[in-house]
């Protein structure tokens, strides 16, 4: 075992290297918080009206919705795998649940209130259904997740706007409209519930079996085939788990803007990788935590808040947001070359 005088009669170079490598693995490990704290002190400097409470909380309320699809999006990219779908899920499950709670639909019900509970529960259920079908797809068939998300996103699309005939469906109950509207002592709902979310997830990948079986399909799919884990009915799950998370977004959208409408979460799928690859999590699997999706959530939010603040026009907001991908999965690909 090394001791001290070991380490003494080295030579500098020797000495320098594991002194770096700690470094390197603080920095994977806290980067992602330390760049999120830079970003806000120097956007605090740059706008007196960036740490407003107001602002702050109109900025996680808004991110609810993406953290929310993140993290789904990071069960499914741990085992190496991409789910497309996610936003038009969240459009079609929005539907399906408003239609369920709109004032004319219940009316003259007895409990009306509780109605709003259906609702959800319908809109989750299309949602899980929809990540199940994706799941059995990519994990029966070996059919690779981005042609069948890319399939399912099409897909649920044209279902949503069949289901709907292309109308919005406004005049949903009060109700409902808490879920994305309300707040408890002072802390909006959506910020509750992406919270609770996260802990749930965090519990689940850092805590639990099913949490290292994930990890260990994206490390090595054969090692964890032979190892006797069930590779097939983890990766149906993660795309289950996806799916059931955009129902949730889904109905986040739909009470805040008051309405079920077909074209909701548009291109959503994409800031919710954008926000897992930021946060560290790799695209080749195995490596990631939901913790720094929740970041990478964060950064995407106050960086637009930001840009916002100071009157950048939107597509340089869409520039920015690119560079920082590819710096993302540069630092990812490099990362993978130090380790093999």
């Amino acid at each position: 075992m090394a001791n001290i005088d070991d380490r003494s009669t080295s030579s500098p170079a020797k000495a320098a290297r594991p002194v770096s490598a700690g470094w390197r693995r603080r920095l994977q490990q806290y980067g992602i918080i330390v760049a999120f704290v830079v970003l806000c002190i120097a956007l605090s400097v740059a706008s007196p009206y960036f740490l407003a409470t107001q602002n702050l909380l109109n900025v996680l309320r808004q991110s609810s919705i993406n953290g929310i699809l993140a993290m789904g999006m990071t069960f499914v990219i741990l085992t190496r795998g991409i789910d497309l779908s996610v936003g038009s899920l969240v459009g079609l499950a929005g539907v399906v649940g408003a239609s369920f709670v709109t004032t004319s639909s219940v009316a003259g019900l007895p409990g009306a209130p509780y109605v709003a509970i259906v609702g959800i529960l319908a809109a989750i259920v299309v949602g899980l259904l929809a990540g199940a079908v994706s799941g059995t797809v990519v994990s029966r068939f070996k059919v690779p997740s981005f042609v069948v998300t890319l399939g399912m996103l099409s897909s649920a699309r044209g279902l949503a706007m069949l289901y709907t005939g292309g109308r919005p469906i406004p005049s949903l109950t009060p109700s409902f409209r808490w879920i994305g509207t309300g707040e408890v002592l002072g802390v909006p709902t959506p910020i509750i519930l992406l919270l609770v979310i996260y802990a749930i997830c965090w519990w689940v990948l850092g805590k639990t079996r099913y949490g290292r079986y994930v990890y260990a399909i994206g490390g090595n799919p054969r090692a964890a085939a032979t190892s006797g884990i069930n590779v097939p009915w983890i990766r149906f799950s993660v795309y289950a788990v996806s799916g059931a998370l955009a129902g949730i977004a889904g109905v986040l959208l739909a009470a805040r803007t008051g309405a079920g409408l077909t074209q909701a979460g548009l291109s959503y799928e994409l800031d919710a990788i954008a926000a897992v690859v930021i946060g560290g999590t790799s695209l080749s699997g195995g490596i990631g935590t939901v913790t720094g999706s929740l970041f990478g959530t964060l950064i995407i939010a106050v960086m637009n808040n930001g840009l916002d603040l100071l009157g950048v026009d939107s597509n340089y907001q869409q520039i920015i947001k690119g560079l920082m991908i590819v710096v993302a999965v540069l630092l990812d690909t490099s990362r993978r070359k130090e380790a093999e």
